[in-house]
């Protein structure tokens, strides 16, 4: 299972939500450059990127400083927000970004997420942020009626490299990964699953080694990283005593 350092960039920023709310956030550096940095020194074999002004803009705000970080650092980077048309996909993919993940795109257009696989095979994928079971869009400001299984059935044996699934309830809030569901979604779906939302100690990457009957590929940690709750060198230890597929070397 592969550790992945969260960095979410908001008005240039490196900050963090608590349970997605733009309204509750906690700037921890004024560079994202700089976190990307440390986090690739400290053993980082994958960072993931969301622009949050992107997400709830439709379009990407924070293009620059992310490419920026794709330049100066050797490992690579998975981008979401604001990624909903084959343009950006595009532009992307092209400028040396390992990665791109589509969440509202995959409710909206289920053709277009198709297409983005089978040009792009393994480089595309799924973000489904799910609210009490059910998945969320637009930067978590819109709930719907689907449900995180149900959607990500829709894309199987697409290409698609990865499910990266975001319990919102918990994200930013340091209670802990949602197992069950979490659980739940990759033994059901045959796409690699990432988990996100609510790391907040060593016991929970614990846990989803332990899952039983499937496999977690990888899992996203922000705020406990950034508050010294856990230390990327022992998440990344702990990680490999434990023999897994990895997602492999995306450049």
């Amino acid at each position: 299972m592969i550790i992945i350092p969260a960095i979410d960039i908001k008005d240039g920023k490196c900050v963090r939500l608590a349970q997605g709310d733009f309204d509750r956030v906690t700037v921890y550096a004024d560079d994202p450059v700089d976190m990307a940095l440390l986090w690739a020194q400290k053993g980082a074999q994958l960072i993931h990127i969301v622009d949050l002004d992107g997400s709830v803009a439709g379009v990407p705000r924070n293009a620059g400083k992310i490419l920026e970080i794709s330049r100066k650092v050797q490992i690579p980077i998975q981008v979401g927000g604001g990624i909903r048309n084959r343009e950006t996909i595009d532009y992307y993919l092209n400028l040396g970004i390992a990665s791109v993940i589509l969440g509202t795109a995959a409710l909206k257009d289920e053709q277009f997420v198709r297409i983005a696989g089978r040009d792009y095979p393994g480089r595309i994928i799924l973000g489904i942020d799910a609210l009490e079971g059910k998945v969320a869009i637009r930067g978590w400001t819109q709930r719907t009626e689907a449900t995180a299984i149900d959607l990500a059935k829709r894309y199987e044996n697409c290409g698609l490299k990865a499910i990266v699934y975001t319990d919102i309830k918990r994200d930013g809030m340091q209670t802990g990964v949602n197992i069950e569901a979490t659980g739940e979604l990759a033994k059901e779906v045959n796409i690699p699953v990432i988990a996100s939302g609510g790391v907040a100690a060593i016991a929970d990457i614990e846990k989803l080694l332990a899952i039983k009957d499937c496999s977690i590929y990888g899992v996203i940690i922000g705020r406990a990283l950034y508050t010294g709750a856990i230390s990327l060198e022992e998440a990344i230890n702990k990680s490999k005593n434990v023999s897994s597929r990895s997602l492999g070397d995306e450049r």
